[in-house]
This record gives C-alpha cells, sequence and structure tokens, in this order.
C-alpha cells in the first residue's frame, strides 16, 4: 500500500510505521541512551521520530530526509503532535559520502527499513557513515528485513525480495553477517540483533568508548 496525504494536509500516512512503531519504540527506550543527541537517518513520513520522542523526552531528535516532500510531513506531525524534542527535518543522502562530519557527535543513529532498498554499494557507504557519525559510546540502532546465511525467511520475504532486486537491480535484502563485517570494520563493536514483528531484525551496534591516553 502507497503512502498517502491529506490533499490540506502535508501529513504522510504510511501503514508500515503504524505496523511497526510500537515494537521499535520499545527497542529505542532499551537501547538508547538516556539523554543526548539522536539522528533519524530516511524519516520518511515521520511518524516514527514523533512518536518514539514522547518516549525518549530527554533526547534531542534530528530527523532527515532527501526527499521535500517528506520533509514537510515530518514538519507537520511534529507540530501536529507537539513533539518538542523533535529538530525541524533537514535533508540527507544517506547514501552521499562525507555527511557524517556535518552530523558528527550522536549519541543514537536510528535508521528503518532502508538498507534493503538500495545498492549494496550505497548500503556500506550509509553504514559507514552512521558508523562516523556515532559519539564515542554512541549506538547505531538499524531495523529492516534482512537475508540469514543467504536466505529469506519466507515465501512472503522471498517474492518482496526478489520484486526489488527487478526493480532496482543491486536492492534487496542485505545478508546480517556483510551488514556486520561492514559495521565492525568502519570502528563498531560486534553488533547483536533483537527479533521483530515480521521477520524482521533490529540491529544494535555501539561505538567503543575512547580509552584515555596514559600518563
Amino acid at each position: 500500500m502507497i503512502d498517502t496525504a491529506t490533499p490540506s494536509d502535508a501529513r504522510i500516512f504510511a501503514p508500515a510505521a503504524a505496523r511497526n512503531r510500537d515494537a521499535i519504540r520499545e527497542v529505542v527506550v532499551a537501547e538508547a541512551p538516556v539523554t543526548g543527541r539522536a539522528l533519524e537517518i530516511a524519516s520518511g513520513s515521520g511518524e516514527h521520530v514523533v512518536h518514539i520522542a514522547r518516549a525518549t523526552p530527554a533526547l534531542t531528535w534530528q530527523p532527515t530526509d532527501p526527499d521535500p516532500a517528506r520533509r514537510a510531513s515530518i514538519d507537520a506531525w511534529r507540530l501536529e503532535t507537539g513533539a518538542d524534542g523533535v529538530a525541524p527535518a533537514r535533508a540527507l543522502d544517506a547514501a552521499g559520502r562525507g555527511w557524517s562530519a556535518e552530523f558528527a557527535g550522536q549519541d543514537l543513529v536510528l535508521m528503518v527499513n532502508l538498507l534493503h532498498l538500495i545498492t549494496e554499494e550505497d548500503a556500506r557507504t550509509v553504514l559507514r557513515e552512521i558508523a562516523a557519525a556515532l559519539a564515542p559510546g554512541g549506538v547505531a540502532l538499524i531495523y529492516g528485513p534482512f537475508l540469514r546465511d543467504g536466505c529469506t525467511t519466507s515465501p512472503g520475504d522471498a517474492r518482496f525480495d526478489a520484486a526489488l532486486r527487478t526493480e532496482n537491480p543491486g536492492a534487496g535484502y542485505k545478508d546480517i553477517v556483510w551488514v556486520s563485517r561492514v559495521l565492525t570494520d568502519a570502528g563498531l563493536a560486534m553488533p547483536r540483533t533483537i527479533d521483530m514483528p515480521a521477520n524482521n531484525l533490529m540491529i544494535v551496534a555501539r561505538k567503543p568508548q575512547e580509552i584515555p591516553d596514559g600518563p
């Protein structure tokens, strides 16, 4: 089902966001730092960030998206819900190189449902930039469908993955082993995964604390 918006309202309503937002919020609350800066990559409609922000009042959220219509939706949701902890949406193409310098020092980076929509090359760039944007001790939370040992986990996932690869050669589900390797190569601790509804996973990857130099 496609996202929808009313003619007089910039808000986009994403059915998938309504289905998974509670499960995602539960993990964010459990894994995120209590205070600090939180960056959301590819915020889409904005429904996730305003929903999660209500449960993380001491975090300052920065939503981003490359699409002007989706940034307008994010800001409309932010104003509609009175989400004081959510900053105005900013433009960001997460597959572009070097953006981590502009968004450096994040205590949390959240990304929902992006990696399977982009090529492996772009996914590698996204993951490396997320790692670089994290402050020492920060955590990356990456949600979506993934391959396990090169395989999908249900007939529905297999059909969706095949459709993605047909529509956009190079896109499709990424293997969890590959994602973990890219993140560790980028300097994060070995990720762990949390099982989520509908055969999805949440990847949790932390950046080690800096060790002070000796005397």
